[in-house]
C-alpha cells in the first residue's frame, strides 16, 4: 500500500516507519501458520490493565443451550472502570437469569474476562453481512 491519496496524516497513522500496515484487527496464528482475524483492536475492553476481546466472550455465551445470540461491549461502571456487558437473546421460553449468565461465563474464563452486566434483548443488531452493530448497543447504557 502506497498510502492514502493526499492524506499524509492518515498514511502515517496506518503505515509505520518500518512499512508495516496497522489495520486495527486482532489476529491469531495457528500451528500451521494460518492467520485468523478474531476481533478489532478498538473494540477491546480494557479492564484493570487487561485487554478483553468481546468476540471471545460472545463465543462462550453461545455455548449456553438457552442463549441463541449475544453481543459484548465495554461499559463504564460506577467507579469509572470499563467492564464487559453482555446483551443476550434467550431461546424462546427459556427461564434464564442474568445471574446464571454471569456464573456460566465466570466458570469458563479467567477472572478478568468475566461478564459484569447482562441485558436481555429480543435481537442483536447486525449488518447485512452479519456483523454485530455494537454502535447501536452503546446508547442503551445511558
Amino acid at each position: 500500500m502506497a498510502g492514502y491519496l493526499d492524506n499524509k496524516e492518515a498514511t502515517d497513522a496506518t503505515i509505520d516507519s518500518d512499512g508495516f500496515l496497522h489495520t486495527g484487527d486482532v489476529a491469531q496464528v495457528d500451528h500451521a501458520g494460518r492467520v485468523f482475524i478474531v476481533d478489532r483492536f478498538k473494540e477491546l475492553i480494557k479492564y484493570k490493565g487487561y485487554q478483553v476481546a468481546p468476540a471471545g466472550l460472545e463465543a462462550v455465551l453461545l455455548t449456553h443451550p438457552a442463549i441463541i445470540d449475544s453481543a459484548v461491549i465495554g461499559v463504564i461502571d460506577d467507579d469509572g472502570e470499563e467492564i464487559p456487558k453482555a446483551f443476550v437473546t434467550r431461546l424462546p421460553g427459556a427461564d434464564l437469569t442474568a445471574e446464571e449468565v454471569v456464573g456460566f461465563v465466570a466458570s469458563r474464563v479467567a477472572p478478568h474476562k468475566k461478564i459484569r452486566r447482562v441485558e436481555f434483548i429480543d435481537t442483536i443488531p447486525k449488518s447485512a453481512a452479519g456483523k454485530i452493530l455494537r454502535k447501536e448497543l452503546r446508547p442503551r447504557n445511558v
